[in-house]
């Protein structure tokens, strides 16, 4: 028997148990044949221009944030300037992201090193830790024990991990839908800290110096105008609505993609097209969509072909919707807002399985009679 989570209405997911592989339609070269034609169709080529045009467009937003940095001088509209930063700053990220799943550079190598400067040199986090998660994520996503994107941190996932929380943190974990967006204004600082966490941890880290290297330079680059030109409390304001804007976009950018999508049990035997576009979520919105998320609005259509380049995941989509629709396998697409509030009811579900500190063994006893 295998057993996976689908979603009940937009509330999350409910384990449901299905009779071995009969339950689903016969689609085990289902990839097999939409990767064919995906490649026959020439989207899987690489749009240098395209990269080019972006790369370009960045680099005019840097100089205009530090043109303005400058011309401002000593005063609190310096905060605009830092808002920015932390704008550009995620989509360097997006960029870093693409490179590091060759999706930019015809070149292994060129794409690796050039996600890795964009990623330590510019936005000051560590790719050998983003690839280690980022990995596993799309070999497993969703997977219970295999998917980091859902092991336990500050937010529960799961509702057997939500049950095991007590005390303080207890009351953060039942509200942890509200919470969710405040939270992420520390997600930017958590993103430093983790890849630094990484690689100065013990164990092998490839890469390890060149990376250290590279955000030192980029902290130094970076750290000391501010501190120089500004005031030291408003050095540090600007500093925190930097990291501030950087993790609310960054969580903005890819929480929709999975949260509230089907939970697959760690047992369960899924062949890999069913697996991606099930616990994937479009967000839709075209070029307005795919400019504000960098392309992770296409969520399943990047799961499925990670290396594809940007611009052509709209066309890969109409693809993949008519391949599941032949086949019966649901598509799942929502505008943001309501895939932002979906996210926010399945972690409030999620956090109902928190105990309250302030439940006594008495009371327990009689909820279970």
């Amino acid at each position: 028997m295998a057993t996976i989570s689908v979603p009940e209405s937009r509330l999350g997911p409910i384990r449901t148990t299905y009779a071995g592989k009969d339950s689903f339609p016969p689609i085990t070269r289902a990839y097999t044949e939409v990767s064919q034609l995906v490649r026959e169709t020439g989207l899987l080529a690489r749009e240098r221009w395209f990269y080019a045009l972006v790369g370009t467009a960045l680099l005019l937003g840097f100089g205009g944030v530090i043109t303005g940095f400058i011309l401002l001088g000593d005063t609190w509209y310096q905060l605009l300037m830092a808002g920015a930063l932390g704008i550009l700053f995620t989509q360097v990220a997006f960029l870093s992201h693409e490179a590091a799943h060759k999706a930019i550079l015809v070149s292994g190598t060129g794409n690796e090193r050039l996600a890795r400067f964009l990623a330590a040199g510019v936005v000051g986090i560590s790719l050998s830790w983003w690839n280690s998660k980022h990995t596993r994520h799309h070999a497993n996503p969703n997977r219970v024990s295999k998917d980091p994107d859902i092991e336990v941190d500050t937010i529960r996932f799961l509702e057997e991990d939500a049950a095991k929380v007590t005390g303080p943190m207890g009351f953060i974990t039942r509200r942890q839908g509200w919470l969710f967006f405040p939270l992420l204004t520390l997600e930017g600082l958590n993103l430093h800290y983790l890849g630094l966490k990484h690689l100065l941890g013990k164990g092998e880290v490839k890469n390890r110096w060149t990376e250290l290297g590279l955000i030192a330079l980029r902290f130094a680059l970076y750290l000391t105008p501010i501190f120089l030109f500004l005031p030291v409390g408003m050095a540090f304001a600007f500093i925190g609505v930097q990291l501030a804007v950087f993790g609310v976009y960054m969580g903005a950018s890819f929480a929709p993609n999975h949260k509230g999508m089907p939970i697959i049990d760690a047992d369960a035997k899924l062949d890999f097209f069913t697996k991606q576009v099930r616990t994937s979520r479009n967000v839709s919105g075209g070029w307005m969509a795919t400019i504000f998320m960098g392309g992770l609005n296409y969520q399943i259509e990047h799961h499925l072909f990670p290396s594809m380049a940007r611009p052509h995941l709209a066309k890969t989509r109409e693809i993949v919707r008519e391949h599941c629709a032949t086949l019966g396998v649901p598509y799942t697409e929502t505008t943001i807002l309501q895939s932002y509030w979906i996210v926010i009811q399945y972690l409030n579900k999620v956090g109902l399985a928190a105990r309250d500190p302030f439940d006594c063994y008495i009371v327990e006893r009689f909820r279970k009679v």
